[in-house]
């Protein structure tokens, strides 16, 4: 696949991705290089503005939620610098909500994390009306449960009780599947 998504990059291959989650970055980073494009990473949305505002990229990765704002507010100063920038927004919650919200910023595609290298070529580089092909291996709907699960206990602090509050589920039905391995 490498080889086909190189002869499709524009001859800008510069590339922005945002994400507070610095392993994950640094992985996609490395993918997105081998696939040819010149990237640039940042951590925060202020660190995302000042690329910006340096030298706006052709493409870009931003995820939804940073721990200094929102990945909205980085799309939006993308589109006013680079109005033909291909933008793709990551996030951990799959809400039509905030999808529709994302498109209508200016964001191309909207993708749910966690999202592959493959995944997010296919979507920087669909062209026209016609959307990316559906990934090669998805997740499981028991590996999605299990992601969002995962997510919003590590954003209760960990905390089972509030966690299965939040997720209207029982405390110890909570408790069995954070004991068990997540799904393939």
């Amino acid at each position: 696949m490498t080889g086909q998504t190189d002869l499709q990059i524009g001859a800008d291959a510069s590339l922005l991705l945002v994400d507070d989650d610095e392993t994950f970055l640094m992985r996609l980073a490395r993918a997105m290089e081998k696939r040819g494009f010149q990237t640039r990473t940042a951590l925060s949305v202020a660190e995302a503005m000042r690329l910006i505002a340096d030298q706006p990229p052709a493409y870009a990765v931003i995820d939804l939620r940073l721990e200094d704002g929102n990945g909205l507010d980085v799309v939006e100063a993308l589109r006013d610098s680079r109005e033909d920038a291909r933008i793709i927004v990551l996030t951990g919650y799959g809400a039509i909500a905030t999808a529709v919200a994302a498109v209508k910023m200016g964001a191309t595609d909207y993708l749910a994390k966690p999202a592959d290298a493959n995944d997010v070529t296919s979507a920087l580089l669909a062209t026209g009306d016609l959307l990316p092909p559906p990934p090669e291996n998805p997740m499981s709907a028991d590996r999605v449960r299990w992601e969002h699960i995962q997510r919003v206990y590590e954003q209760c602090d960990r905390n089972v009780s509030e966690t299965a509050r939040r997720l209207h589920m029982h405390r110890r039905t909570l408790q069995r599947i954070l004991a068990k391995r997540g799904p393939r």
